[in-house]
């Protein structure tokens, strides 16, 4: 419940400390997870003190119990070991500290890791975390690589050696962090969020040597395979050897068997691409001989057609037949003409032969009233007396009818 001070009411410090442990002491007995970093056991003494730690976050707590509940697990914890303690908060007033007394002491075993890892796993594949369509591919020749591991480590020292080794000018940006204990996962995921602002960084190599399950945990924590989800560098995961396979190699876009595997697939080998740039280019070489010699036979086949070698002739064959088609048509138009010469010739001479004037010609006249109308009898056409014109052959002349 709240209390009420103020500046000229406060309350003492022992007061203080006396409510707040009357507050925890209302606290009932938890189990808690931890890793122990320290570790005293003082010879001849009844009280062992431990220090809990959460591996993913910068907080540890005193634990203490007594040296029987301690010597049940003895054989089996020491520093660095992960254990569940079944505990009740105490508050030491005197100096204002917390810490947990300690009734049961579990060794956390591997099966019990190797599920939580598992139960793990399922629920960051269910969020998608580990789906193949967020793996990015890793730059060709990337100019500066960072490098994550273990202060004049041996995975250190095979990433380096190797990849120049592959290509000589290669750069590296290394953070030197804890690879296990406690202090490794908040150290590993700063180094990775640091190399992932730097803007001349384009990949992140995470590499650790072999070791335990329990050695290698840091890298199955819940904290680091997001830190590296979230990331926007390339991040290949070089972690043990080949048997070996936290979390952060599913997270990861790459996963490397080892350091020395890391080295290779980071960057490519410079004798290999010199052979393959000389077999592309002797390989080009080739293409565009081929190409010019194909071509050349090509050339050389229509030179030698009869058209390429007497290129008039086809000229001239067109020229003579021209002239055939001319003379044949000058035949068939001159047959033509003649035909119809013919034919109006004779026509000509049927009109001739049928025409008024021949039969004029032949002595006889034709007689015209002075309308022009022609007499064709003699009886009731004309009367006596009556003036006539007689047309001949030649000109014509007037006539009178007489009574006759």
């Amino acid at each position: 419940m709240g209390l009420t001070t103020s500046a000229e009411a406060p309350l003492p410090v022992g007061e203080v400390s006396r409510l707040i442990g009357g507050w925890i002491d209302r606290l009932g007995a938890v189990w808690v997870e931890g890793q122990i970093t320290q570790l005293s056991r003082r010879p001849g003494a009844g009280v062992v003190f431990l220090t809990l730690r959460d591996p993913a976050y910068d907080i540890s707590v005193s634990v203490t119990c007594y040296r029987q509940v301690f010597d049940a697990v003895a054989d089996s914890v020491a520093e660095g070991a992960r254990v569940v303690v079944h505990a009740k908060p105490e508050w030491y007033a005197p100096r204002g500290q917390l810490s947990l007394r300690a009734a049961e002491i579990r060794p956390v075993g591997i099966g019990e890791l190797l599920a939580r890892l598992e139960r793990l796993k399922r629920t960051l594949g269910a969020e998608g975390l580990f789906a193949p369509e967020r793996k990015r591919p890793l730059p060709f020749l990337p100019q500066l690589i960072g490098l994550v591991c273990g202060r004049a480590s041996a995975a250190e020292r095979d990433v380096l050696e190797n990849a120049r080794r592959r290509w000589p000018a290669v750069r590296f940006e290394v953070r030197n962090v804890a690879v296990q204990g406690v202090r490794a996962v908040p150290q590993v995921i700063q180094a990775v969020k640091e190399l992932d602002k730097h803007a001349g960084v384009d990949v992140i190599v995470v590499a650790r040597g072999g070791g335990s399950v329990e050695d290698l945990l840091p890298f199955s924590d819940e904290q680091l395979v997001r830190a590296v989800a979230d990331c926007r560098t390339p991040v290949v995961s070089a972690i043990g050897h080949e048997p070996d396979s936290p979390l952060l190699d599913l997270v990861a876009d790459l996963r490397a068997s080892t350091p020395t595997d890391a080295a290779k697939k980071v960057v490519p080998d410079v004798g290999e691409e010199l052979d393959r740039v000389q077999a592309l280019r002797d390989r080009a070489l080739r293409t565009v001989r081929g190409m010019l010699e194909r071509e050349e036979r090509g050339l050389q086949h229509c030179l030698h057609r009869r058209v390429m070698e007497h290129p008039h002739r086809m000229v001239e064959e067109r020229e003579h037949e021209t002239d055939a088609l001319l003379a044949r048509s000058r035949r068939v138009l001159g047959h033509l003409l003649d035909r119809a010469d013919s034919e109006l010739s004779h026509t000509r001479a049927r009109v001739v032969a049928l025409s008024p004037a021949a039969t004029l010609e032949r002595g006889y006249a034709v007689l015209q009233r002075a309308d022009g109308s022609v007499v064709r009898t003699a009886a009731g056409e004309v009367a006596a007396g009556e003036e006539l014109r007689a047309r001949v052959a030649e000109g014509g002349f007037r006539v009178r009818v007489s009574d006759d």
